[in-house]
């Protein structure tokens, strides 16, 4: 009898355990990864950019509200934001306050679904049926129906009011240390909000680098992007998987870039260029699945250098 059930029990305990330790310990082990891009012009002196993105902030969430406050000791050069800051209509306020430090620094920002509508619940498995259909978010989707809105023009006032720029489908420019830092951002592609047409056109002539940002790094936002010569785009949303296989990786991204480039630095190519690629794991998740397993949540320093002769 017992050698019947110790088996399945055995599997059983394993399992709870799992999800008690993606559940209560690796969802709240937030940490910073530090990445070297070799992307700027000859001349130019190395520049330290902040990534957070995926914030997913839910009322009371006090420990990820204090680690993103202490993002701010690393004193970026400028920030970017790549959305989904919220997961939940009262969170507005805490996001705000959070990173209220980190909005002494220049910065910018897109948003994402999750900063327009509010979490569902859904059977995790339909990320594996979507990727395998190729549909994801409204790309190939029915649209959603009774979804909650949440209230992101309180959170874009709250970034504008700081002095971070709005790249909804649109450019705009930082200076620092001297340097005109041009940014092309577009809304989020996940939900079908992107439109490349009103920012075509490439890099600005005269700034001293530019970069793409947007939430979903879908295939033809990173194709525009790259077509058009941009050294660097800078995105979000894949959780990095959210939930990876130890020595395997990712099962799913969320959109239809490749799981070999779910997270992390790599490179994109289309149009005859090539551009780097940062994708941000982020530091949460939906809050009705609150489940991370080898994709510890995460802000990303980027410090910018310059890129090697004749590349």
């Amino acid at each position: 009898m017992r050698a019947r059930y110790a088996v399945p029990l055995g599997i059983t305990a394993t399992a709870v355990a799992g999800i008690a330790y993606s559940v209560g310990i690796e969802s709240r082990f937030f940490r910073l990864r530090r990445v070297a891009v070799p992307a700027l012009p000859p001349g130019m002196r190395p520049l330290r950019v902040l990534q957070v993105s995926d914030i997913h902030m839910v009322s009371g969430q006090r420990k990820k509200q204090r680690w993103l406050r202490s993002l701010a000791g690393l004193r970026p050069d400028f920030v970017i934001n790549t959305g989904d800051n919220l997961s939940d209509p009262e969170g507005v306020p805490e996001v705000l306050d959070s990173l209220g430090p980190l909005m002494q620094f220049p910065g910018a920002y897109v948003f994402g679904s999750n900063d327009y509508y509010g979490p569902t619940l859904r059977n995790p498995g339909r990320y594996l049926i979507e990727k395998a259909q190729g549909r994801h978010g409204l790309n190939g989707n029915k649209p959603v129906v009774g979804a909650v809105h949440n209230p992101w023009e309180d959170l874009r006032d709250g970034f504008d009011a700081a002095g971070w720029l709005n790249l909804t489908n649109t450019r705009g420019a930082l200076k620092v240390d001297g340097y005109e830092i041009a940014l092309t951002g577009l809304d989020d592609p996940h939900i079908k909000r992107d439109r490349y047409a009103q920012v075509a056109g490439g890099p600005v002539a005269g700034a001293d680098f530019s970069m793409g940002v947007v939430h979903a790094p879908y295939l033809r936002a990173l194709d525009a992007f790259t077509a058009d010569g941009y050294p660097l785009v800078l995105a979000g949303h894949t959780h990095g998987g959210q939930v990876c296989i130890p020595f395997y990786g990712a099962l799913v991204t969320n959109c239809d870039l490749d799981t070999d480039r779910v997270k992390g630095l790599s490179t994109h190519a289309s149009g005859g260029h090539t551009s780097y690629l940062h994708v941000s794991a982020g530091c949460g998740t939906s809050r009705y699945t609150p489940i991370r397993f080898a994709c510890p949540p995460e802000a990303t320093l980027l410090t910018l250098t310059e890129r090697p002769p004749h590349s």
